[in-house]
């Protein structure tokens, strides 16, 4: 129960640190840029194009100052904004990615979150090294994919193992699947 209601905690706090970020980088850049906030376990990816250098840095410093944010991965570049078609090519690509992680028996597709901004695909998630390195196999393998940037937060093997004795089901009432009289 605890680990769930951390999780629970954890994934509400990423939701405040989304929309606080996104009205954040909305309100420094305007139509002057494109800027995606991403956020998974208080760690913020920042993604998209902004005008200069100085627009990166406020968009950055100010995130960072948001409430629960641990830490800032700022990817922004300075270009003009991507266009509508190339977003709609990173949402296919970011479909295809996971796709292939569902397909992928060896990866737990839940614990990771992908990102695409102009074909690299960012990788976010609390996984193993081994698991990091074979989502980013995977995910380089996906046409259309020109680079893979790894987000990830390490645990060990042994945390891993812990984690997934605590998240195991329990035979419970309150675990128990739901069943429909006919």
């Amino acid at each position: 129960r605890n680990k769930k209601k951390i999780a629970a905690i954890l994934q509400t706090e990423d939701k405040v640190i989304l929309l606080k970020g996104e009205n954040t980088a909305s309100n420094l850049v305007g139509d002057k840029g494109h800027v995606n906030v991403t956020s998974f376990n208080r760690k913020v990816l920042l993604t998209g194009e902004v005008q200069s250098e100085a627009m990166k840095q406020a968009v950055g410093n100010a995130i960072a100052q948001i409430e629960n944010v641990e830490s800032v991965v700022n990817e922004l570049v300075i270009a003009a904004p991507s266009s509508y078609t190339s977003r709609s090519n990173d949402a296919m690509i970011t479909g295809k990615v996971a796709a292939s992680f569902v397909d992928d028996k060896q990866l737990f597709s839940q614990s990771l979150k992908t990102v695409t901004e102009r074909g690299t695909v960012y990788l976010m998630g609390c996984v193993t090294e081994a698991e990091g390195n074979r989502a980013a196999r995977v995910a380089s393998g996906v046409s259309g994919v020109q680079r893979v940037v790894k987000v990830f937060e390490y645990i060990s093997e042994q945390e891993l193992q812990r984690l997934s004795t605590l998240s195991a089901p329990k035979n419970t009432e309150e675990n128990a699947p739901d069943t429909v009289a006919k």
